[in-house]
């Protein structure tokens, strides 16, 4: 930035320059003018200004002028960092294993660290400070070693098994107890033992008896569903014969009761029938007998009137008989346009007429 102040009587440039010096998680900014600079840190970055060999400055978040000529400036930062790596390592049997995991650390002493390490704040066209590069050799150094160590004395098998949490121990307390950390400054809060894996081919073999028995768990899953639809199914059936024998049965006793039902029906009808029949009979019988009697009588009465009609005709003439004779032959005689009487016949019939029988003269004696 140029200022002119044409005002004065003599023109006075004053030049200011800013420049923003970055690290990975902090960030600092260091204004610079013509004679000296300003530094404005940022909340975790632990700043230690060095001025002719002597702390002059040091803290979070701090802001002063200095001098570049004679001062050095240095920004550890203060806060959690995450330092993740995989190494290998070769285990009892003879198997190369790789071994991933992740260490949580963090600077508590800024001023040895920034004696010991490089945090130096550097000005654009510089190399950049490689404290972070160093911390990540040491402590990969270290879990390397102590990995190497521990799983060299087991098997793969049981390093697959138990190494991670047996390495995360491990690891742990070894970090902490280290004798180059502590005095650097650097505290080492945890270790995660993230994997241990075998080499692909390997691994692939050690997956395939496990993928053969879940292969076969699934099949045995199979065949079991397919007994379990099968054996639903076989009882589906059963239940669907139960319920056509069961429709049968109830058709049966169907039959049989509406059978039953029809010979009660004909039975109860034929003995109608019967009982109609014989009071048919019964009243025939009456009728017969009735009819019977009523002929008896009548035949009687006929008879008794013949009697009575033959007691008056015994006593009767023979001409008066058989005037009575030609009386009632002449009702069912047709009837006669013509007659002609001849002598003979009229002589014959008044000769009989006249004529007193013999068995009437005896009758009278």
């Amino acid at each position: 930035m140029l200022t002119i102040m044409p005002r004065w009587p003599y023109c006075v440039v004053i030049v200011k320059l800013t420049t923003i010096i970055e690290s990975e998680n902090t960030m600092a900014i260091i204004k610079r003018y013509p004679w000296v600079s300003h530094f404005l840190g940022s909340p975790t970055g632990y700043v230690v200004h060095l001025q002719k060999g002597a702390v002059k400055h040091q803290g979070v978040g701090q802001a002063f002028f200095f001098r570049p000529a004679n001062s050095v400036l240095s920004e550890v930062p203060v806060d959690d960092q995450e330092l993740p790596t995989l190494f290998h390592a070769i285990t009892r049997d003879h198997q190369d294993v790789s071994v991933q995991a992740n260490v949580t650390y963090r600077f508590i002493d800024p001023v040895a660290v920034s004696t010991r390490l490089d945090f130096g704040l550097q000005t654009s066209g510089k190399a950049p400070a490689t404290g972070r590069e160093q911390v990540s050799t040491i402590i990969g150094q270290l879990c390397q070693s102590h990995a190497i160590d521990q799983i060299a004395t087991t098997t793969l098998a049981e390093a697959l098994a138990r190494g991670v949490s047996q390495l995360r121990l491990i690891l742990t307390e070894a970090l902490r107890a280290d004798a180059r950390l502590q005095s650097t400054g650097i505290e080492i809060l945890g270790v995660q033992v993230l994997a241990i894996r075998p080499e692909a081919d390997v691994e692939r073999a050690l997956q395939t008896p496990v993928r053969e028995q879940l292969q076969a768990e699934a099949d045995r899953a199979v065949y079991e569903r397919r007994a379990v639809a099968v054996e639903r199914e076989r009882t589906i059936s059963e239940n669907e014969m139960a319920s056509q024998i069961e429709l049968a049965y109830r058709r049966e006793n169907l039959v049989a009761q509406e059978g039953a039902n029809a010979r009660r029906a004909a039975e109860e009808k034929a003995a109608a029938g019967l009982i109609e029949a014989q009071g048919s009979a019964e009243r025939k019988g009456i009728g017969a007998a009735a009819e019977a009697n009523q002929i008896r009588l009548v035949g009687e009465a006929a008879a008794a009137r013949e009697a009575a009609t033959m007691e008056v005709y015994r006593g009767m003439e023979q001409a008066t008989l058989l005037a009575l004779a030609l009386k009632d032959a002449a009702g069912s005689l047709p009837n006669i346009g013509n007659l002609t009487i001849t002598p003979d016949l009229l002589s014959g019939a008044l000769a009989g007429l006249f004529k007193e029988p013999a068995t009437t003269v005896e009758a009278t004696k």
